[in-house]
């Protein structure tokens, strides 16, 4: 009972008591009135002490009104990681791992077993860490900086559960030498990839010209008629040329069909006896005149050019040369370097205004 209680017991007790000795005495009780008014008094303040100290033993210690306990300390540490290897996904290419490895047991009263837990935590934290960059590539050492230090941002048990371990402020890093490797294997290999797409296209282009439009004088015509949109009379102007260009580019004579364009290619070894002036007496035997010279296919090149209208001094002539140089190329090598040579040097295509430099000529 607490001594507000006993003093409310006692302050009723003697309220009690003199309300009796009032009563008593306004009305002349007799003796054995007051004593069992006095009786009654007892036991009543006998009742109500007994169901009060009953009450404070059933609830010893109410709620909020004992100190909470203070829970153990738990031990938390750190040590500083410096520059681990890590391997990573290439070869010989080591990530540098740096961190704080924290820890702290997980039951701080247990000290039966005798552990170091700061190397047990370095040794998780570690193998944690080598799980995730030995699927990463060594160029990406900053992305992968991230992804570990979320990976490695919780506690986690270790071992047999006697110490939780995590990582803080994670570095990952390359060595300079391995970084400056690393890039220049990466511009290797991009200006590998633009020479193949190059070397692709070129072989490309030799092929279509070679294969498809020069393959015949009849695709180089159907070719033709469809550069210079559907102009039936200038392609028609350009048969013979077309003619002797199919042919150099695949290296045989002009078709039997064709032959009529190219008149100077077929020069007979003999000239007809109508040629020859009437004498009197007898003649001597014709002797054979030598053939001209066949055209050069460079020299049947710019023949076409100067049909189709081009000048030594156009832009065009370049480009065009150029291509047709790479289709013949794969029939004779000796005419794709002579139509190159002579029409798309760098020299052929600096003529302006028509005008050529001194010792070349001024057409094709």
């Amino acid at each position: 009972m607490s001594s507000g209680q006993k003093t409310v017991s006692v302050f009723v007790s003697v309220i009690g008591a003199l309300l009796t000795l009032i009563l008593g005495l306004g009305l002349h009780w007799p003796v054995w009135t007051w004593l069992g008014a006095i009786a009654v008094l007892l036991a009543a303040g006998a009742t109500a002490v007994t169901l009060t100290r009953r009450t404070a033993l059933r609830e010893r210690f109410p709620e909020h009104t004992l100190p909470e306990r203070p829970a153990p300390p738990v031990e938390r540490r750190e040590v500083r990681v410096h520059r681990v290897s890590l391997p990573s996904n290439t070869e010989d290419y080591d990530f540098r791992f740096s961190a704080n490895v924290r820890w702290c047991p997980t039951d701080p009263g247990a000290g039966s077993v005798v552990v170091d837990p700061g190397a047990i935590a370095v040794e998780s934290v570690l193998q944690r860490a080598s799980a995730v960059t030995a699927t990463m590539e060594p160029g990406r050492a900053s992305l992968v900086q991230h992804e570990l230090s979320g990976f490695l941002a919780s506690m986690e048990p270790v071992r047999e559960g006697h110490v939780l371990a995590m990582a803080l402020d994670v570095e990952l890093t390359l060595s300079e030498a391995d970084r400056t490797r690393l890039d220049r294997l990466a511009a290797i290999r991009k200006d590998v990839a633009l020479w193949e797409q190059q070397r692709a296209y070129e072989q490309n282009k030799r092929a279509y010209l070679g294969d498809d439009v020069l393959q015949s004088t009849g695709s180089a015509v159907v070719w033709w008629l469809a550069k210079n949109d559907d102009h039936v009379e200038k392609t028609v102007k350009d048969l013979g040329l077309l003619a002797k260009l199919a042919s150099a580019a695949n290296g045989k004579d002009v078709d039997e069909h064709f032959r009529y364009l190219v008149p100077e290619a077929f020069t007979p070894l003999f000239a007809p006896d109508s040629a020859a002036p009437p004498e009197a007496g007898p003649q001597p035997p014709s002797q054979p005149q030598p053939p001209p010279p066949a055209p050069s296919p460079a020299d049947v090149f710019g023949e076409l050019l100067r049909r189709i209208g081009l000048a030594p001094g156009d832009d065009a002539v370049p480009l065009l040369a150029e291509q047709v140089s790479m289709a013949v190329a794969l029939k004779d090598v000796v005419a794709a370097e002579e139509i190159r040579r002579r029409f798309a040097a760098p020299s052929f295509g600096a003529r302006t205004n028509g005008a050529a430099p001194a010792g070349e000529p001024e057409s094709f």
